[in-house]
């Protein structure tokens, strides 16, 4: 959804302060394809005309990373103290989310959505200080790049090379009142790069050859695109329609992650519910124990249920029966690692759900490290 004049949020007819702790905030969030697009900047913008409007809007949170034209947007503008924490003798700042609670602004501007707080402080994330705010009655500007969205980070890895840690679930984006693309070409963005407007002079040249290439910017800006037309689109009329069920089967392996944001991309596109299960057959190691808590914290992020199976008679029986059981409409299972001399010996687990399930689609994703 282009910005238009009209985007203009929160409209004064639909705001009463103080914030009443009764009625949730209305969550805004400005989305780019990369950094330097100009999220932020039209974000702080739009706190310089809520305030000029005499509307209690404040900045909570504002990374300008030395830009010097982000921290021209932001003079002038009121700013809600930081909390300074303490960590291995090093000072971190972080939004002060209690501090906000008890202030009670009509709006905060808070940038970066998929942040990391220091430790210690009272959530993990930035977009769950975001959701406290919400929760309280306090509307709250935000911004995002594309590559943060849970289910696209496979996606994003494979197209650009780098893999982002910091990620945000998809239902931060959906349940968003308002999500505004904020878009320019690949061509602006990389003058904007050239100009030292994004990053330091000495690390320019470098960007332009790895994640600002002409190709990878293109690939991102229509990541962006078809992300915020999933986000504004109406729901379906048709309310009769069987829902789909995504169904995907994880080992212990890192890579079977790629697994659940597949299955939750098809479940986000199709409507569907999403599921994830692994079969027990061992007791899990401590590490293995804390890959499978990873992969229940993928799954909840992106809207799914997570669940250990008892092994009865195998992993692929037992995938089979749970599947009878279930009734999933897709099924997604991993390349098997099995060598083919372990396959004659012992069977393909593959093939035993291929064999066994009957009006299930079921995809076989080729094996790929995180």
């Amino acid at each position: 959804m282009p910005e238009t004049p009209e985007s203009r949020f929160p409209d004064s007819e639909d705001v009463s302060p103080p914030p009443d702790p009764t009625v949730r905030g209305r969550h805004k969030i400005y989305v780019g394809a990369a950094a330097g697009v100009g999220k932020t900047f039209r974000a702080l913008q739009e706190i310089r005309e809520l305030q000029a409007e005499g509307r209690d809007a404040v900045i909570g949170v504002l990374e300008t990373h030395g830009r010097q034209d982000t921290e021209r947007a932001a003079e002038g503008l009121r700013v809600f103290p930081r909390r300074i924490t303490e960590f291995k003798g090093a000072q971190l700042s972080e939004m002060d989310l209690e501090g906000l609670l008890a202030a009670r602004p009509e709006v905060v501007l808070v940038d970066e959505l998929a942040h990391g707080n220091a430790p210690g402080s009272r959530n993990p994330k930035r977009y769950q200080d975001v959701q406290g705010l919400l929760s309280a009655g306090i509307h709250v500007i935000s911004t995002v790049n594309i590559q943060h969205i849970e289910s696209l980070n496979d996606l994003v890895a494979r197209l650009t090379g780098v893999r982002v840690r910091e990620r945000v679930p998809d239902a931060v984006i959906s349940e968003a009142d308002e999500v505004i693309l904020v878009d320019v070409t690949p061509q602006v963005l990389q003058e904007r790069l050239r100009a030292g407007k994004i990053y330091a002079p000495d690390k320019v040249e470098q960007a332009l050859k790895n994640f600002f290439t002409e190709e990878n910017l293109a690939a991102l800006r229509e990541l962006a695109l078809r992300q915020v037309a999933e986000a504004v689109e109406v729901e379906p009329q048709d309310k009769l329609s069987i829902k789909d069920r995504i169904l995907v089967a994880v080992t212990t392996s890192p890579s079977s992650g790629r697994l659940i944001r597949r299955g939750g991309r098809i479940a986000k596109r199709l409507g569907g519910d999403l599921q994830v299960v692994y079969v027990e057959t061992h007791r899990p190691s401590r590490e293995e124990a804390r890959v499978l808590e990873g992969f229940r914290a993928i799954t909840e992020a992106l809207g799914g249920e997570f669940r250990l199976l008892k092994n009865a008679g195998g992993v692929g029986r037992t995938l089979v029966n749970y599947s009878r059981e279930y009734g999933p409409t897709q099924l997604i299972l991993g390349e098997s690692r099995r060598s083919r001399w372990q396959e004659l010996l012992r069977g393909s687990i593959i093939h035993q759900v291929l064999r066994g399930t009957r009006n299930v689609d079921v995809y076989i994703i080729a094996e790929e490290q995180d």
